[in-house]
């Protein structure tokens, strides 16, 4: 995501933008934990895939929640000082995604130990600990946007031009640089989420260039993951 001046009246576009980010998370968030199903299914998933796909969605969200934290809610509360009492709750919930992000990151963790001395880990507790998590995480995520994203429907299009400007430079400066198969792929299966191209457009022009091949890499993923 770029994050150069926005002309005027984009804050349409910000908005979206954000929404796509947010979409991005919660299909992360089926993917890891239907992932996690189907291993206790019996199911033939690629364990390497898994711990790094788990490894890039932790990563992800977390990066982009303390990004928020820390640079785009204070330049919303700056702006619409009056009009942010609903973001106490979204605090609250704060604990709860970084515990349940940390139980993922565990469990994953010890796979990816076990897996590379060779050792035999607990797959049954492995797989309920994952299952759950990823599960929470995903819930906890929709309460999340569903506070944020009906605040700021009615508050970025609205903003003034350098306040949309500040905010967008804030929401780029959050989003994670890694896994872009990932962030492609997620933006675009099974079918393009809302504010795709606005996202795309943004996207570094290394990633525009190699899509076919980076869709083709999230494919082998899904696949690898028995969720094709």
């Amino acid at each position: 995501m770029s994050a150069t001046q926005v002309p005027v009246g984009d804050g349409t576009r910000l908005f979206e933008e954000l929404c796509a980010v947010h979409g991005i998370m919660t299909r992360g968030a089926q993917l890891v934990a239907g992932s996690f199903t189907q291993l206790a299914g019996g199911a033939a998933v690629d364990t390497k895939t898994l711990v790094a796909t788990v490894q890039w969605f932790v990563d992800f969200v977390r990066h982009f929640h303390q990004g928020k934290d820390e640079l785009f809610w204070p330049v919303v509360r700056e702006r619409f000082p009056g009009r942010v009492r609903r973001l106490d709750r979204l605090a609250e919930d704060a604990d709860a995604l970084r515990a349940a992000l940390d139980e993922l990151e565990s469990v994953i963790g010890r796979i990816a130990e076990e897996r590379r001395v060779g050792g035999s880990v607990s797959w049954g507790h492995a797989m309920r600990e994952g299952t759950l998590a990823s599960y929470r995480i995903r819930d906890l995520l929709a309460g999340r946007f569903g506070v944020e994203e009906p605040l700021l429907r009615g508050l970025i299009p609205v903003a003034p031009d350098e306040g949309v400007a500040g905010l967008r430079k804030a929401l780029a400066d959050s989003v994670s640089r890694g896994g872009p198969h990932l962030v492609l792929g997620l933006l675009e299966h099974p079918e393009p989420l809302p504010g795709r191209d606005r996202l795309y457009g943004g996207l570094p022009p290394s990633v525009r260039w190699t899509r076919g091949m980076l869709m083709s890499r999230f494919r082998r993923t899904l696949k690898a993951l028995a969720a094709d």
